[in-house]
């Protein structure tokens, strides 16, 4: 960290770093341990789904939500209570003692993990100014990044050598450590006097995705005549509808929708729709079939996919500052089809597996589109929001990648055709080329270049982060 930094700067950089590294590290390990929860708890392909998308569905409704919080009872307080809610559920979680044990456990987790990301970055741009926040952002991003990299490592290792349950338990060090920190530093906690919470819209949004999801999920087993999957599928709609139009009237919309009438961020979120969508439908195939259908460890199956993460480490920044040059049209057009040609690569996997020629180049070419798509994706969509509205954009779009990965998730049974076998692979490496050209096309159809902006570069790999935090 800097040296031109006080003491106290260092430490709050240090809180906003670990507050975020917690939330990231606990969302790249999850999807390594599946195969093994579900030996355990049984459950099968249902179970696996439920335990992400518990998470997701809590976590995408509430990430709206958590700016408002901030501000009516200040950064510090809202930080102190995801921490303590993180750490009690995975405490919980490492405990389950049955799936639907975990899968509440984890619905909880990810309502305390909206929190930890938005008030992280919340404290850094309270604390620094100028060309140090820059600085600031720049170590949180890097340190963050690690995450990335250490989190499929340490959970494959966890369950090939100790057991699932430990890898719930990595973060409760982190967590310990930034709350006495938190209490160190003694960090003031501004309120907005005319701030308020709009709970209902909370609720209407996550009891219409948990709905939403719950039909998704269970169709293939009870089928669509099952009033018990067409009745949740329809009172979830018309919840989450209810949940649009209240933001069209209520004084303190959790989702703005005039942000929507500016073309690049509406564009940037649908487009934000196809890509993310498909990168969590990938992230969890392709770890969960390596173990249970090729045989491989969980060890190995979790350093799979870290191709992805070096290349978008090494290549994001370039891309984004080349974006910034040109527009991000070109970047948000030929990175997702690249990604799209990578996921078709996934077709050459066999009964006789072999991951240098099934399976990595079909990496390198994620990995490749990924640091094309990933900064310039985010700049077009910040970029189009007035500076003072940045927080919400961004809120929003990091609701939207979550949601998207939600959904196409729990449509997972479907897409594969009931079971992840190789066929139910394959199945979804087609879904998943076809969402990733779909973002594409929509971005070269949607998107316009503007004039070259002075803002900041976009955080990279803390949007990258977006479909695993």
């Amino acid at each position: 960290m800097s040296q031109t930094m006080s003491g106290r700067e260092r430490t709050i950089l240090t809180i906003a770093v670990l507050a975020s590294f917690v939330a990231f590290l606990d969302g790249t390990v999850v999807n390594v341990a599946l195969p093994a929860i579900s030996d355990e708890l049984g459950g099968g392909l249902a179970t696996q789904q439920w335990v992400v998308d518990a998470y997701l569905i809590t976590l995408g409704a509430l990430i709206l939500v958590a700016g408002s919080a901030s501000d009516a009872y200040g950064r510090a307080l809202v930080m102190r209570i995801g921490l303590i809610g993180f750490g009690v559920t995975s405490v919980a979680i490492a405990a389950a003692p049955t799936a639907e044990f975990l899968i509440v456990a984890r619905a909880l987790q990810g309502a305390a993990g909206a929190f930890l990301v938005p008030s992280s970055l919340a404290l850094i741009t309270a604390t620094f100014r100028g060309a140090a926040q820059g600085r600031a952002i720049g170590i949180w991003t890097a340190m963050t990044t690690t995450a990335m990299i250490a989190g499929p490592i340490l959970g494959g290792l966890f369950v090939d050598f100790l057991s699932w349950r430990l890898v719930f338990l990595i973060n409760v060090i982190p967590i310990a450590i930034t709350l006495w920190l938190l209490a160190r530093a003694r960090v003031s906690d501004d309120r907005k006097p005319d701030a308020a919470i709009d709970w209902l819209s909370a609720a209407l949004c996550t009891l219409g995705l948990g709905l939403l999801v719950f039909a998704l999920i269970e169709q293939p087993r009870l089928g669509w005549s099952s009033p018990l999957i067409w009745l949740p599928l329809v009172v979830g709609a018309v919840l989450f509808t209810a949940f649009i139009v209240r933001q069209r009237f209520t004084r303190h919309p959790v989702l703005p929708l005039d942000l929507f009438r500016v073309r690049n961020f509406s564009v940037g979120n649908i487009a934000t729709t196809f890509i993310y969508g498909a990168l969590s439908l990938n992230g969890f195939v392709v770890v969960v079939y390596l173990q249970q259908g090729a045989g491989l460890s969980a060890t190995l199956a979790g350093l799979a996919s870290l191709p992805v993460t070096i290349l978008l480490i090494l290549l994001s920044s370039r891309a984004g500052a080349l974006a910034g040059r040109w527009g991000p049209r070109f970047f948000m057009t030929v990175g997702p089809i690249t990604m799209g040609a990578g996921a078709l690569l996934l077709l050459t996997v066999a009964p006789d597996f072999n991951y240098w020629w099934q399976v990595l180049p079909s990496m390198i070419l994620m990995g490749l589109g990924l640091a094309l798509t990933v900064s310039p994706l985010t700049s077009a969509i910040l970029g189009a929001i007035d500076t003072e509205r940045s927080g919400i954009a961004s809120a929003v779009n990091n609701a939207v990648a979550r949601v998207a990965g939600l959904v196409t998730i729990a449509a997972l049974a479907t897409i594969a055709g009931g079971e992840l076998d190789l066929d139910g692979f394959h199945r979804a490496a087609l879904f998943t080329a076809a969402l990733l050209i779909a973002g594409g096309l929509v971005s070269w159809a949607g998107i316009r270049n503007t004039a070259p902006s002075t803002a900041p570069a976009a955080d990279a790999s803390g949007q990258a982060g977006k479909n695993s935090a």
